[in-house]
């Protein structure tokens, strides 16, 4: 059984960073591409980011491109997701989620993932 566990978020400024990771146990991370979710109150939970199996593939929403940045580590068994020129509008729990794929195909796709970690919260305030 493959367990996710997150953790970075915390509060940060408008215009602030934070790298959040998605660390994996129980199995090894290199044969599933995993995707960054995030959901706020109130609100769906919606796709933000995903890589494929090797890192060689990358998805992003609209909402993030240019200021959001995943990556991996295979060695480590963790996923980043490096978060600059952070909004309000991106407060919400970001969850990392496994996909039972290498690739990112289809990421936006809830159903497309087999394992789900218990999020870590973001807050963007002044």
């Amino acid at each position: 059984q493959l367990q996710l566990v997150e953790s970075g978020g915390g509060l940060v400024q408008p215009g602030g960073s934070l790298r959040l990771s998605c660390a994996a146990s129980g199995r090894t991370l290199d044969h599933y591409a995993i995707g960054w979710f995030r959901q706020a109150p109130g609100k769906e939970r919606e796709a933000v980011s995903c890589i494929s199996s090797r890192g060689g593939g990358t998805e992003y929403a609209d909402s993030v491109k240019g200021r959001f940045t995943i990556s991996r580590d295979n060695a480590k068994n963790t996923v980043y997701l490096q978060m600059n020129s952070l909004k309000p509008e991106d407060t919400a729990v970001y969850i990392c989620a496994a996909a039972g794929s290498y690739y990112c195909s289809g990421y936006v796709h809830h159903g497309l993932y087999d394992y789900w970690g218990q999020g870590t919260q973001v807050t963007v305030s002044s």
